[in-house]
């Protein structure tokens, strides 16, 4: 008698299908090529591109790289240090903890995306390929031959095992992943804080030099050449290691970010760039008090905006103004309570009788509340109702505000350097924007914080597991409406006037509600650091493209749709979402599998 036992497949271990570069190299010729096209590249930056300083970034010096010649010598030595990392050559191996290959193409891409602009605007602003010398021609051959070589790279992970063969396109893409990096060896204390140290300097120098180039084309190529080297650094595993320091010494990270956030006025000569920097917080502020709402409770709130309105208008009104209908002078820190309470009021007014409402229909309530703000700020002007807004004239001539004798709107000198009035308004907001972040993490760790999650993800169960819905939806509510009011009251005496028409739904300047909702998706809802991302990047290009404002909104738009398509957790994403919107080869429901002869199961009670 034959004894026959099925057998089990574990289908979680699959067998995967090697994949071939895409140019067809030897591993060898390929590494060289990329290595080559990259020196020579980084050669062609010292070479002049142009015989004329009509272009900006004076790119007719040789020996001496300038503008977009920086950024393409910025790309290429990134690259080259990738593509040399792949020899294995001691003291380079820790560049490339997780991809090795793909870092080399993105880099290359990035390197021949700028010189291919910057050759291009050349030639368009002053009429031609004529204009060009032949360092230009010189770094152009040297980006092209670098992507030729990358491309002939082994590609770092194989193909998934259910498209073995994929088109171009799809094998283009998949060069472009990389594994997870290993498990990092242990390093003492004071190492691994140097090295967040270093990491939040380089991010400080970065964004520092974002905000303060002075001509579109080069902060266009600034956005390219940092676009293509951010996801560069990420395949290579280095985010993923410091990520991985600033999650074990959580309040050194926070620290040394506020501590880098410190130094950026002082790394600012133009005053307008230290404007740039306070808007751009009072923006990510107001996005992080939108995140309680949408990020943590799930409540889509699109006339959130109309909360920063009251918080402004609050504080404007006892501001002292001349043509505040009031008349009355509140000090600092009574302004900023009576613009905070006034938008925690309007939003319990708000949310008690619509927050019984779930999905699209608390967002066209929403809506419709953040449209009647608007309209109510226009028409208490006196003639179609009371006097207390100015209408369309809104409230001018806030002044500036005086802290223990400290007056804001003064310039004065602190270890040597000159702190502007936006300097100031920005270290101010800075410490707003702390207190905001400190809030949002407290709130989002405590039991509280996990009912909002409950809530988000299905409000009949976390109803049913005891959890009352809607007061914690309004204490939600309340809480974000007060942040957004917290950082109005900074708003109306940076921007020295409030007026009804900076309080829309959708506008070509920020803050608007469709940007503040489109900030924390763009950068990653429930999280810290994605919506001040995300602010950051949506207020700051707008800001230095002026030239693309009547297609704003039409571009912003497309990188919404893109977004949605290739990255929907956000630039920034936790945990969840990343399982939540990305294969992990694990099955939603285990398999039923039968037990081996012999096993001893578990039987239901009497059965």
């Amino acid at each position: 008698m034959t004894n026959t036992t099925d057998t089990i497949v574990d289908t979680t271990k699959v067998s995967t299908a090697p994949a071939t570069p895409i140019v067809p190299l030897p591993p060898a010729a390929a590494r060289a090529t990329a290595v080559a096209g990259s020196a020579v590249a980084l050669v062609g930056t010292f070479l002049a591109w142009t015989w004329t300083e009509e272009f900006p970034g004076n790119l007719t010096v040789t020996g001496y790289p300038g503008g977009l010649q920086v950024l393409t010598l910025v790309g290429s030595l990134l690259t080259l240090l990738f593509a040399v990392s792949g020899y294995g050559v001691k003291g380079l191996r820790w560049l490339t903890p997780g991809g090795t290959n793909s870092p080399v193409l993105l880099g290359a891409l990035g390197v021949l995306g700028t010189t291919g602009y910057a050759l291009g605007a050349i030639s368009y602003e002053l009429g031609g390929v004529v204009n060009l010398e032949p360092g230009a021609y010189v770094s152009g051959a040297g980006a092209l031959l670098a992507v030729i070589g990358a491309l002939g790279l082994p590609v770092d992970q194989p193909y998934d095992p259910s498209d073995p063969h994929p088109h171009l396109w799809g094998r283009i893409r998949h060069a472009l992943t990389a594994p997870e990096p290993a498990r990092a060896r242990e390093l003492p204390s004071w190492a691994e804080i140097l090295i967040i140290a270093a990491g939040f300097g380089a991010g400080l120098y970065v964004f520092a030099y974002g905000i303060g180039t002075e001509y579109s084309e080069l902060f266009i190529g600034f956005l390219i050449v940092t676009g293509f080297g951010f996801t560069a650094v990420t395949r290579a595993g280095l985010l993923k290691r410091l990520s991985a320091l600033t999650a074990k010494h959580r309040n050194v990270a926070m620290a040394a970010a506020f501590v880098a956030a410190i130094c950026f006025p002082f790394t600012q000569t133009n005053d307008q760039y230290a404007l740039i920097g306070a808007n751009i917080l009072i923006f990510a502020t107001v996005a992080l008090g939108l995140n309680v709402v949408v990020g943590l409770a799930g409540l889509l709130d699109l006339g959130y905006v109309a909360f920063l309105g009251v918080g402004a208008y609050a504080a404007a009104l006892v501001s002292g103004s001349p043509q505040s209908t009031i008349g009355v002078h509140f000090p600092f820190w009574a302004a900023v309570l009576t613009g905070a309470l006034a938008s925690l009021v309007f939003g319990v007014v708000i949310g008690a009788p619509t927050l019984r409402l779930r999905g699209d229909y608390l967002a066209i309530v929403t809506l419709g509340f953040g449209e009647i703000f608007r309209i109510t700020m226009n028409n208490l002007n006196g003639n179609s109702g009371p006097d207390v807004t100015n209408g369309s004239n809104g409230i001018p001539n806030i002044p500036d505000l005086e802290i223990f004798g400290f007056n804001l709107g003064l310039s004065h000198s602190v270890l040597g350097h000159e702190l502007t009035r936006s300097g100031n308004y920005y270290l101010m907001m800075l410490l707003f924007t702390a207190i905001v972040v400190l809030v949002f993490r407290r709130s989002a760790e405590s039991r509280i914080g996990r009912a909002w999650v409950a809530i988000r993800e299905d409000e009949t169960a976390a109803t049913a597991m005891g959890i009352n819905g809607f007061r914690l939806k309004l204490l939600a509510f309340a809480l974000g409406a007060c942040l957004a009011g917290l950082a109005g009251t900074v708003q109306a005496h940076v921007s020295y006037s409030v007026t009804p028409e900076q309080y829309q739904f959708a506008g070509s300047v920020p803050p608007n509600s469709a940007f503040l909702l489109a900030a924390v998706i763009l950068g990653g809802m429930g999280t810290i650091s994605g919506p001040l991302i995300g602010a950051a990047l949506l207020y700051l290009i707008p800001a230095k493209l002026q030239f693309m404002a009547e297609y704003q909104l039409l571009l912003f738009g497309v990188a919404l749709m893109l977004l949605m398509r290739f990255r929907p957790e956000g630039l920034v994403a936790d945990r969840r979402k990343q399982l939540e919107f990305h294969e992990t080869g694990q099955l939603d429901v285990p398999e039923d599998k039968s037990l081996p002869e012999g096993a001893t199961g578990v039987a239901k009670a009497g059965a």
